[in-house]
């Protein structure tokens, strides 16, 4: 392998772990939300949605992204940044379908990153119907999942050039990503919380040999 084939190589997995270690942070701790039980959960959810997309947009369009080979590298800010705002979102939908209880790290897990990477969330919430089964996850078993979405993020990134096209395009295609993004978490979780969840196991107890 080639030095420089090498040095990406390496620098993509340093920059998926930055990831992975931003989203533990993010799922780690359920965000309070204000939102009670509605009587309309469906309208009320799409007026979460609509709102958090907007601000996503206004966020990211606000931001700029430095050009050149490792310029994506400062995107991280702007990661976390979109993430804050989806995890609340998330937490609000939940509120108003009564099911704050149930959200936790791998509920929110499988709503932030349904749609960017199902292979890697696909074990811990299986859908049979309308029913959506949960399965209660170790601590390494999340790390493992996050690790490969954090993977999956820094390779689209390195792999399409973000870091080149987004000057280009200025703050008008970091919003309309940005907003895009957003509906589509928005759509996971108002599906996940208008459904039936079960919790089909709890997380494995820690045993000391």
């Amino acid at each position: 392998m080639s030095d420089k084939r090498f040095a990406k190589r390496r620098t993509g997995f340093r920059a998926s772990q930055r990831i992975a270690e931003t989203i533990l942070d993010y799922v780690g701790q359920t965000p309070a939300t204000t939102e009670d039980w509605n009587r309309k959960p469906a309208a009320r959810a799409r007026a979460i949605a609509r709102r958090a997309a907007g601000q996503a947009a206004v966020t990211a369009g606000s931001l700029t992204l430095p050009p050149g080979p490792l310029g994506w590298l400062t995107l991280l800010p702007e990661l976390r940044a979109l993430w804050k705002l989806q995890t609340q979102m998330v937490a609000d939908i939940a509120g108003c379908h009564g099911k704050t209880a149930v959200l936790g790290r791998e509920e929110m897990l499988y709503c932030l990153f349904r749609h960017t990477d199902p292979q890697a969330v696909r074990d811990l919430v299986s859908q049979i119907g309308n029913r959506f089964v949960v399965q209660r996850a170790a601590r390494p078993e999340i790390q493992s999942v996050v690790l490969k979405i954090g993977l999956h993020i820094s390779q689209r990134l390195i792999g399409k050039g973000l870091s080149r096209w987004i000057p280009v395009f200025g703050a008008l295609g970091a919003s309309a990503y940005a907003y895009y993004d957003t509906a589509r978490v928005a759509q996971t979780a108002i599906d996940f919380f208008s459904g039936i969840i079960d919790e089909q196991a709890e997380e494995a107890p820690h045993i000391d040999h």
